[in-house]
C-alpha cells in the first residue's frame, strides 16, 4: 500500500499538486522499513507518468485548455513554450523543476513534440532528481 501511496503522490505531483514528493520519498527512505531501491522505482515511474499524462493532455489540449479546472494556466503555457523553443529538447531534461516542469511537458506535447525522445529526455531528468534524493536521504541516515 505504501509503494501504491508514492506512486499515487509521485503521479500527481507531476500533474496537478502543487507540492513536492520528494519530502515523502525521503521519509519512507529514513523509516527502512521498505525496500529502498523500489522506492526509487516507483517514484521514478509516477513522476514520469504524471509527465506523460500532461503531454497527452497538451497534445489535446483544444479539448483542456479552456476549462477551468485545468491546472496549467495560460502564462505558464507561455514562459514553458518560450523556454522550450528557446532551449529545444534540451530543456525536457528540467521537467522535474518545481512550477516550470509541468507546462514544460504539456507544451510538449501542444507542439507535437516526438513521444520517445520526450519520454527518454523527461525520464533522464526525473531519474536523476530521484537518484540524488535517494543517496542524500541514504548518506544522510547513516550519518545520523
Amino acid at each position: 500500500m505504501i509503494y501504491f501511496s508514492l506512486f499515487v503522490v509521485s503521479f500527481l505531483v507531476a500533474t496537478i499538486i502543487p507540492f513536492g514528493s520528494e519530502i515523502y520519498f525521503a521519509t519512507l527512505l529514513a523509516i527502512d522499513n521498505y525496500n529502498s531501491l523500489l522506492l526509487l522505482i516507483v517514484a521514478s515511474v509516477g513522476n514520469i507518468l504524471g509527465s506523460v499524462f500532461n503531454w497527452i493532455c497538451g497534445y489535446y489540449a483544444a479539448y483542456f485548455i479552456q476549462k477551468k479546472w485545468f491546472p496549467i494556466n495560460q502564462n505558464q503555457i507561455s514562459k514553458a513554450s518560450n523556454f522550450f523553443l528557446k532551449y529545444g529538447k534540451w530543456s525536457l531534461l528540467f521537467a522535474w523543476v518545481p512550477f516550470i516542469g509541468d507546462p514544460l511537458t504539456f507544451v510538449a506535447g501542444t507542439l507535437r513534440y516526438s513521444f520517445l525522445p520526450f519520454l527518454l529526455l523527461v525520464s533522464i531528468g526525473k531519474i536523476a532528481r530521484y537518484l540524488v534524493i535517494y543517496f542524500s536521504a541514504l548518506w544522510a541516515i547513516n550519518i545520523f
